[in-house]
This record gives C-alpha cells, sequence and structure tokens, in this order.
C-alpha cells in the first residue's frame, strides 16, 4: 500500500516538473528575484529524489540505501538534461541552461545528504 502511495506521488511529480518546465515561459509568473528559478529546479529535484528514493525503498528493500539513493540520483539528473534537451529542441520559449542542470543536480545532493544524516541521526530510512 505504501510503496504505491510512494509510487503515484513520484509519478506525480514527475509530470509536475515536466509541466512546469515545459508550458510556456509566458504562462509562468513573473517574479524578479535573482535566481529563484534555480532555487526553484533544486526544489523541485530535492522533492523528486526523495520520493523517488522512497518508493524504490519500498519495492526493492533487499537493495542497500547507497544503491537506491544512486539510483534515485541518476534519474533526477536524467530527467533534468532530458528536460534541457526538450526546452531547447522541443519548445519555442525556453532555451536550454546548464545552470538549471547544475541547479537540480544540487536539489538532488541536497536530498541524498538529508536522506542520509536522518538515517544516521534516527534510523528513520531502515525503519520504512
Amino acid at each position: 500500500m505504501l510503496k504505491n502511495i510512494f509510487f503515484y506521488l513520484a509519478v506525480f511529480w514527475t509530470g509536475f516538473i515536466l509541466f512546469l518546465c515545459l508550458i510556456k515561459s509566458s504562462d509562468l509568473p513573473q517574479v524578479n528575484i535573482e535566481n529563484l528559478d534555480k532555487v526553484i529546479h533544486a526544489f523541485l529535484h530535492f522533492v523528486f529524489t526523495i520520493l523517488w528514493f522512497l518508493y524504490f525503498k519500498k519495492k526493492w528493500n533487499h537493495f542497500s540505501n547507497f544503491r537506491l539513493l544512486i539510483m534515485s540520483f541518476v534519474g533526477s539528473f536524467v530527467l533534468g538534461v532530458a528536460i534541457e534537451l526538450m526546452q531547447q529542441y522541443f519548445t519555442t520559449t525556453r532555451t536550454a541552461d546548464v545552470f538549471d542542470v547544475l541547479a537540480n543536480l544540487t536539489g538532488a545532493t541536497l536530498a541524498i545528504v538529508s536522506i542520509l544524516i536522518l538515517n544516521k541521526c534516527s534510523g528513520i530510512v531502515d525503519k520504512i
């Protein structure tokens, strides 16, 4: 049951990221805060990495946490690069940005560090 919830949340979040990153940029609210888009990218991939890790943990509990974290991180990286390529080649109002990929990697890395710290301090990950 919990595995299915994590799966649906992870799929929803992945779709949400795709939607936000591929809609016309003029459809997004304009906020003049420097580098806010990079913070948003980091947040989106932070949540992405955690949700997919939780799903993988429930599905493949016999794998090591390290392996599941790597799978989640790689998934975040692949999604981020794929989105940038789609923005460059399949949209007219978006362009690829290597700094978006770096922000995505930052969010994914922070998710992994957070999971490791939480597990080290409370063992909560191993209890899932």
